[in-house]
Protein backbone atom coordinates (compact mmCIF):
# COMPACT_ATOMS: atom_id res chain seq x y z
CA UNK A 1 0.00 0.00 0.00
CA UNK A 2 1.79 2.84 -1.19
CA UNK A 3 0.15 5.56 1.45
CA UNK A 4 1.79 3.31 4.43
CA UNK A 5 5.10 3.13 2.07
CA UNK A 6 5.12 6.57 1.72
CA UNK A 7 4.13 7.25 5.69
CA UNK A 8 7.01 4.80 6.64
CA UNK A 9 9.77 6.79 4.82
CA UNK A 10 8.22 10.40 5.78
CA UNK A 11 8.30 9.16 9.79
CA UNK A 12 9.83 5.81 11.00
CA UNK A 13 13.05 5.82 12.46
CA UNK A 14 15.42 3.00 12.64
CA UNK A 15 16.57 2.51 16.20
CA UNK A 16 19.00 -0.14 17.19
CA UNK A 17 18.53 -3.85 16.33
CA UNK A 18 16.50 -3.20 13.35
CA UNK A 19 13.64 -1.82 15.54
CA UNK A 20 11.46 0.05 13.07
CA UNK A 21 10.19 3.20 15.53
CA UNK A 22 6.38 3.68 13.82
CA UNK A 23 5.13 5.37 17.10
CA UNK A 24 4.03 8.67 15.37
CA UNK A 25 1.59 6.86 13.33
CA UNK A 26 0.27 3.49 14.84
CA UNK A 27 1.89 2.79 18.19
CA UNK A 28 0.88 5.79 20.16
CA UNK A 29 0.05 8.13 17.82
CA UNK A 30 -2.36 7.11 15.28
CA UNK A 31 -3.36 8.24 11.39
CA UNK A 32 -6.98 7.44 11.31
CA UNK A 33 -7.26 7.61 7.65
CA UNK A 34 -4.23 5.60 6.94
CA UNK A 35 -5.71 2.81 9.34
CA UNK A 36 -9.46 3.18 8.07
CA UNK A 37 -7.37 2.84 4.16
CA UNK A 38 -5.47 -0.22 5.26
CA UNK A 39 -8.45 -2.18 6.86
CA UNK A 40 -10.00 -1.82 3.50
CA UNK A 41 -7.13 -3.23 1.82
CA UNK A 42 -6.80 -6.17 4.04
CA UNK A 43 -10.55 -6.71 4.28
CA UNK A 44 -10.59 -6.62 0.05
CA UNK A 45 -7.94 -9.06 0.09
CA UNK A 46 -9.93 -11.94 2.62
CA UNK A 47 -13.21 -11.06 1.49
CA UNK A 48 -15.14 -14.41 0.12
CA UNK A 49 -13.35 -16.55 2.67
CA UNK A 50 -15.67 -17.70 4.57
CA UNK A 51 -14.01 -15.59 7.97
CA UNK A 52 -15.97 -15.57 11.37
CA UNK A 53 -13.50 -13.64 13.85
CA UNK A 54 -10.58 -11.80 13.73
CA UNK A 55 -8.05 -12.17 16.06
CA UNK A 56 -4.76 -10.29 16.75
CA UNK A 57 -2.59 -9.56 19.96
CA UNK A 58 -2.53 -7.22 22.48
CA UNK A 59 -1.38 -3.92 21.76
CA UNK A 60 0.12 -2.64 18.73
CA UNK A 61 -2.05 -4.74 16.53
CA UNK A 62 -5.24 -3.64 17.72
CA UNK A 63 -6.14 -0.69 15.59
CA UNK A 64 -4.94 -1.92 12.81
CA UNK A 65 -7.14 -5.25 13.25
CA UNK A 66 -9.84 -2.89 14.42
CA UNK A 67 -10.06 -1.09 11.16
CA UNK A 68 -9.76 -4.54 9.31
CA UNK A 69 -12.67 -6.01 11.50
CA UNK A 70 -14.82 -2.51 11.30
CA UNK A 71 -14.66 -3.22 6.73
CA UNK A 72 -15.16 -7.00 7.16
CA UNK A 73 -18.12 -6.55 9.53
CA UNK A 74 -16.56 -9.09 12.01
CA UNK A 75 -15.81 -9.79 15.89
CA UNK A 76 -12.32 -8.33 16.97
CA UNK A 77 -10.78 -10.79 19.56
CA UNK A 78 -7.75 -9.36 21.41
CA UNK A 79 -5.08 -12.23 22.77
CA UNK A 80 -3.83 -11.19 25.97
CA UNK A 81 -0.23 -11.03 27.23
CA UNK A 82 -0.57 -10.85 30.63
CA UNK A 83 -2.99 -12.62 33.05
CA UNK A 84 -5.67 -10.33 34.73
CA UNK A 85 -7.81 -10.96 38.32
CA UNK A 86 -10.90 -10.08 36.23
CA UNK A 87 -10.16 -12.57 33.15
CA UNK A 88 -12.11 -15.56 32.34
CA UNK A 89 -10.73 -18.53 33.79
CA UNK A 90 -11.93 -20.86 31.18
CA UNK A 91 -8.90 -20.00 29.13
CA UNK A 92 -5.90 -21.16 27.29
CA UNK A 93 -2.22 -19.97 27.04
CA UNK A 94 1.02 -20.70 25.20
CA UNK A 95 4.60 -19.43 25.73
CA UNK A 96 5.56 -16.72 23.42
CA UNK A 97 9.24 -15.96 23.23
CA UNK A 98 10.05 -12.53 22.23
CA UNK A 99 13.68 -12.09 20.24
CA UNK A 100 13.53 -8.74 19.65
CA UNK A 101 12.70 -7.85 23.82
CA UNK A 102 14.95 -11.26 24.89
CA UNK A 103 11.59 -11.78 27.23
CA UNK A 104 8.88 -14.63 27.36
CA UNK A 105 5.13 -13.96 27.95
CA UNK A 106 1.85 -16.26 28.04
CA UNK A 107 -0.25 -15.73 25.73
CA UNK A 108 -4.17 -15.86 26.49
CA UNK A 109 -7.10 -16.99 24.74
CA UNK A 110 -10.73 -17.24 26.85
CA UNK A 111 -12.26 -20.06 25.59
CA UNK A 112 -15.72 -18.41 25.27
CA UNK A 113 -14.39 -16.58 22.40
CA UNK A 114 -13.48 -19.19 19.69
CA UNK A 115 -15.05 -22.67 18.66
CA UNK A 116 -14.28 -25.61 16.32
CA UNK A 117 -16.36 -23.69 13.67
CA UNK A 118 -14.47 -20.45 13.20
CA UNK A 119 -12.08 -19.52 10.37
CA UNK A 120 -10.01 -16.94 11.74
CA UNK A 121 -7.87 -14.08 9.95
CA UNK A 122 -4.65 -12.70 12.42
CA UNK A 123 -4.03 -9.06 12.19
CA UNK A 124 -1.23 -7.44 13.51
CA UNK A 125 1.14 -4.21 12.75
CA UNK A 126 4.66 -6.15 12.60
CA UNK A 127 5.83 -9.77 11.17
CA UNK A 128 8.99 -10.26 12.12
CA UNK A 129 10.48 -13.09 13.75
CA UNK A 130 6.46 -15.10 14.02
CA UNK A 131 6.64 -15.67 17.25
CA UNK A 132 3.44 -13.71 18.62
CA UNK A 133 1.99 -15.42 15.36
CA UNK A 134 3.21 -18.90 16.24
CA UNK A 135 1.84 -18.78 19.30
CA UNK A 136 -1.29 -17.57 18.32
CA UNK A 137 -1.82 -20.23 15.63
CA UNK A 138 -1.15 -22.93 18.31
CA UNK A 139 -4.03 -21.13 20.11
CA UNK A 140 -6.21 -21.35 17.77
CA UNK A 141 -5.71 -24.85 16.71
CA UNK A 142 -6.01 -25.83 20.01
CA UNK A 143 -10.12 -24.94 19.81
CA UNK A 144 -9.65 -26.95 16.55
CA UNK A 145 -10.71 -23.61 14.72
CA UNK A 146 -9.08 -22.84 11.31
CA UNK A 147 -6.58 -19.94 10.41
CA UNK A 148 -7.38 -18.48 7.40
CA UNK A 149 -4.25 -16.33 6.90
CA UNK A 150 -2.11 -13.21 8.65
CA UNK A 151 -2.77 -10.01 7.40
CA UNK A 152 0.40 -6.95 8.62
CA UNK A 153 0.83 -3.65 7.74
CA UNK A 154 4.13 -4.33 7.81
CA UNK A 155 6.67 -7.38 7.38
CA UNK A 156 10.39 -7.14 8.18
CA UNK A 157 11.22 -9.96 5.05
CA UNK A 158 14.61 -10.45 6.40
CA UNK A 159 13.31 -11.83 9.77
CA UNK A 160 11.98 -15.35 9.60
CA UNK A 161 8.30 -14.90 10.30
CA UNK A 162 6.67 -15.20 6.68
CA UNK A 163 8.77 -18.23 5.98
CA UNK A 164 7.73 -19.60 9.36
CA UNK A 165 3.87 -19.12 8.87
CA UNK A 166 3.91 -20.08 5.29
CA UNK A 167 5.93 -23.39 6.42
CA UNK A 168 2.42 -24.04 8.46
CA UNK A 169 0.39 -23.73 5.33
CA UNK A 170 -0.61 -19.92 6.66
CA UNK A 171 -0.68 -16.89 3.77
CA UNK A 172 0.78 -13.67 4.64
CA UNK A 173 -0.53 -10.55 3.38
CA UNK A 174 1.43 -7.28 4.14
CA UNK A 175 1.17 -4.00 2.82
CA UNK A 176 4.52 -2.68 2.77
CA UNK A 177 7.66 -5.31 2.84
CA UNK A 178 10.41 -4.09 4.22
CA UNK A 179 13.80 -5.71 2.90
CA UNK A 180 16.16 -4.41 5.55
CA UNK A 181 16.37 -1.94 8.03
CA UNK A 182 19.55 -0.49 9.81
CA UNK A 183 21.74 2.75 10.12
CA UNK A 184 21.31 3.03 6.49
CA UNK A 185 17.80 3.37 6.63
CA UNK A 186 14.38 1.10 5.71
CA UNK A 187 14.32 -0.62 1.92
CA UNK A 188 11.76 -1.75 0.89
CA UNK A 189 10.94 -4.76 -1.44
Amino acid sequence: MQKLIDKIRENAAVLSDGIIDVDSFISQQVDVALMDEAGKEIAKNFEDQGITKQFTIESSGITPAAFAAKHMDLPLVILKKKGSRTQNPNRWQTEVISPAKETSYELTLACDFINENDHILLVDDFLADGEAATGAVRLIRRAHATVAGMAVLIDKTYCPGEGKLKSQGIPVFALAKIASADENGIAFE
